[in-house]
């Protein structure tokens, strides 16, 4: 096969892999896309025109080398598709399943602009990792030589995990501590199954482990060990905790029973899912079984929360989202599949109370229209007077984004810098805060993000550690 066989995409349609019938993923947690046919792939890979300025890849936050492993699927070369595709990114598979693609590459692809459907890089991207693990590709992590320096990380999400890959490579010893009982932070405990299942971050873990990286688990930083202790066992320490701190609303009624905050109710499920005994499951607390549930929000975690309520048998779904379609920060293609699965998205609508008496009843929310764009070139929402209506619920989740513990505080270490939103301050150059040796990166810096963002700013943090430690090691030398 030759490059003749690309740039198909006048001639061969846009063709995603098989969903699954809407009846049968409502009721389970499986994955809802079935796995390209190896021709399929080559196919939809084809189709990529090559573009000499590549805009797909310019829009991905890891740079990845979009084009090249397109082209490489499309000749059959899948292995070498996975070593290009792996060289920029940690976690191939978990991007291919979880990225909005159609907010990154997918939705700035040259041929999507023309009219002509984006080439399926995500699917592509999924369809090139998985083949690689069955195929025995994926090898693990081996050092050229072994190094005395250890490095500490505080926390086992994807920002944290994509240094300890990079810096394991380079023969560091590396500890990763986790307050939770396993590998994954978000990737484990707040995505669901149908866009994630957890055999896929339990078998990178595995390979982490199998390279070298060690993990302390049910570690809490501040608690179990001190900050302090981290920094005088360890060369250098990387805080890549995310932020976890839900945001509150501030109206009457949050203080009702059944008013739950996004990730209670997503990390119940996703560990009921893992086999853990959840009592809040288990009394019916945490589940949607027979509820009419509605979602407070417009993100990716709320898409989650909907569709997680779905099949978990609700009686119904209901999502109020104060801005409308157009404008909402989540997937499109995730508002698409939730619809198909039977949720009502309630646009243009912002709730001012819970009511009920002891536990809520409903969600009273007034309508909204659109007014001028705010700073971010977002257009501001105003209630309409007189516009208030009461939607039934048995159980309110509140999906409006996360922020930063007062790690200041936890860790016992005022010195360390934050913002005024509370994220940690670092030198942007160095990745480095304003105590020595100690780096940070990942949602802990940003404020919440995308996954893909962490393992970009996980990689980089790992390069600038290693650039500190090798600069300390030679005027070291130096002074000898």
């Amino acid at each position: 096969m030759t490059t003749k066989q690309m740039l198909q995409f006048v001639t061969r349609a846009q063709q995603t892999p098989e969903k699954r019938a809407v009846s049968e993923r409502r009721v389970d947690f499986d994955e809802i896309y079935n796995q390209y046919k190896p021709d399929a792939a080559a196919d939809q890979a084809g189709r990529c025109s090559q573009c000499g300025v590549p805009f797909c890849q310019i829009h991905c936050p890891l740079q990845n080398n979009i084009p090249d492993w397109l082209m490489l699927t499309a000749e059959g070369r899948l292995e070498e598709a996975y070593e290009v595709s792996s060289a920029t990114n940690t976690f191939p598979e978990v991007c291919g399943r979880i990225c909005p693609q159609d907010r990154l590459c997918e939705g700035n692809c040259v041929i999507e602009q023309s009219g002509h459907g984006t080439v399926t890089i995500g699917s592509v991207e999924k369809y090139i990792t998985d083949t690689a693990w069955e195929e025995g590709w994926v090898k693990p992590i081996r050092a050229k030589r072994e190094r005395r320096e250890s490095i500490g990380i505080i926390g086992a999400g994807p920002g944290g995990l994509a240094a300890a890959e990079r810096l394991r490579r380079r023969g560091y010893q590396v500890h990763v501590y986790d307050r939770y009982d396993r590998v994954g932070g978000l990737m484990i405990y707040g995505i669901p199954n149908f866009k994630l299942e957890k055999d896929v971050v339990q078998r990178r873990t595995a390979w982490l482990e199998e390279g070298g990286v060690q993990f302390h688990l049910n570690c809490n930083v501040g608690e179990d060990v001190s900050f302090a202790e981290l920094r005088d066992k360890h060369d250098a320490v990387l805080i890549a905790t995310g932020v976890y701190k839900a945001r509150e609303m501030q109206v009457p009624g949050r203080g009702l029973g059944n008013v739950i905050p996004a990730m209670d109710y997503l990390t119940a499920s996703n560990r009921t899912g893992l086999g853990d005994s959840v009592a809040a499951v288990e009394d019916g607390t945490l589940d949607a079984k027979g509820k009419n549930i509605v979602v407070v929000g417009g993100g990716d975690t709320a898409m989650d929360c909907v569709r997680t309520a779905v099949r978990q048998g609700a009686n119904t779904v209901k999502c109020l989202y104060r801005r409308d379609r157009i404008n909402m920060p989540g997937s499109q293609r995730e508002v698409q599949n939730a619809e198909e699965e039977g949720v009502e998205f309630v646009w243009l609508s912002a709730p001012e109370a819970f009511v009920g008496d002891d536990t809520v009843t409903g969600v009273r929310a007034v309508q909204m229209r659109l007014g001028r764009p705010d700073a971010t070139g977002r257009r501001t929402p105003k209630p309409i007077e007189g516009s208030a209506e009461v939607h039934e619920c048995d159980l309110a989740i509140l999906a409006l984004g996360f922020d930063p513990e007062d790690l200041p505080t936890l860790y016992g270490e005022p010195d360390l810098p934050v913002t005024r939103w509370g994220t940690v301050r670092i030198d942007h150059t160095t990745k480095m805060t304003a105590l020595d040796g100690v780096f940070a990166a990942g949602d802990i810096v940003r404020g919440a993000s995308l996954v893909v963002w962490a393992i970009r700013d996980g990689r980089d943090a790992a390069d600038k550690i290693h650039e500190f430690i090798d600069a300390k090691g030679r005027l070291a030398a130096a002074a000898e």
